[in-house]
């Protein structure tokens, strides 16, 4: 991968997909997507939005709104589904595993629109790969 960050839908899109189909092929540990702190429209909090692809898992934590958004975001890709939900007593928050078990361009697609959907970001946040 020679770019690692992307502030429109279409290059967010590629970039997503790139990042997934490196990190399917080098069978890292992990992929990871942060969105640019000046991108943080959410009022989440001092860390911005971020999703984790672990092989077949994606990993993201929620307040309880977002949350539910998620879960109606997942009615639309019946190949992904929660697997896993923990809320730490010392956090504010769920942190969600999704088993996503679909190809790269799937999997940038869902990212995407959970970042816009679920995270309720602007059509132009810009998102950074910061591992692969």
């Amino acid at each position: 991968m020679t770019r690692f960050d992307a502030a429109t839908e279409s290059e967010r899109l590629a970039l997503f997909a790139d990042a997934a189909a490196a990190h399917r092929a080098r069978s890292s540990d992990v992929m990871t997507v942060d969105v640019d702190p000046d991108s943080d429209v959410t009022d989440g909090g001092e860390v911005p939005p971020w999703i984790q692809l672990a092989g077949t898992e994606l990993v993201m934590d929620c307040t309880d709104d977002e949350l539910d958004r998620l879960k109606g975001l997942l009615a639309e890709f019946p190949e992904f589904r929660i697997d896993e939900l923990v809320t730490p007593e010392e956090a504010e928050g769920t942190n969600a595993v999704v088993t996503a078990r679909s190809d790269a361009n799937r999997v940038a697609g869902f990212i995407e629109r959970a970042f816009r959907e679920v995270y309720g970001l602007d059509a132009t946040y810009k998102a950074w790969v910061t591992a692969v």
